[in-house]
């Protein structure tokens, strides 16, 4: 956004600094993510060589997927445009673990193999709806609903395409926040909530709950 002396944010700091001025940041911002002066926008703001076309790693993770995601943290131009997308790798029998996206409804394209999927309905009615998936299906999961895809095949892999509504869609893990925050929630609490015994809770807490987005 240009200042009223017909430079940018940076020029306008810069002179303001060289006068002996308190410097204020004159950035402006959308969705937490600064605008650039239109003047200084150029065709790499909406470009990146993301290599989408090559098997990503699903050897190091421990649910046997990798999610490549193209968001605005990678892709500044995707900013208020409200969609990104994202590359999923399975190895056999990996999965997507269920999770959600507080800030996006996803259509998933399966490009190799074969997908179980499915999300589950808000409460009370906790209702699952899944299928399997082959090459060329779509399946959609609506924005905030658990979901999840899982590779059912042992001797290979599959690959998958998802579109999001949202520039910044965010994901929550849900084993990873109930069993792997920091600091850990109450055992009381999630043995209660899960009808188990704490050392259940204890033992699930104990474990390694990795990221398997990139």
């Amino acid at each position: 956004m240009a200042s009223s002396r017909g430079g940018g944010p940076d020029e306008e700091l810069q002179r303001r600094a060289g006068q002996g001025a308190a410097v204020v940041d004159l950035s402006v911002k959308v969705n937490g993510f600064v605008c650039k002066d239109p003047m200084a926008v150029t065709a790499d703001d909406f470009f990146k060589a993301a290599n989408l076309d090559k098997p990503m790693d699903t050897m190091k993770s421990k649910v046997g997927s990798n999610v490549t995601l193209i968001n605005v943290m990678k892709l500044p131009g995707l900013n208020t445009l409200g969609i990104s997308l994202a590359r999923i790798d399975y190895a056999p029998l990996g999965e997507n673990p269920p999770h959600t996206h507080p800030r996006a409804t996803e259509i998933l394209t399966v490009l190799e193999g074969t997908l179980y999927v499915g999300f589950v309905t808000s409460n009370p009615d906790n209702k699952l709806f899944a299928k399997v998936l082959n090459k060329g299906d779509v399946f959609v999961f609506p924005q905030g609903l658990i979901h999840f895809q899982f590779n059912p095949i042992y001797d290979k892999p599959a690959v998958a395409i998802a579109a999001l509504s949202s520039q910044n869609p965010g994901a929550i893990t849900i084993a990873n926040a109930v069993f792997g925050s920091k600091p850990p929630i109450s055992d009381d609490v999630l043995a209660k909530a899960f009808q188990v015994q704490k050392g259940t809770i204890d033992w699930l807490q104990a474990q390694f709950w990795e990221n398997n987005h990139n």
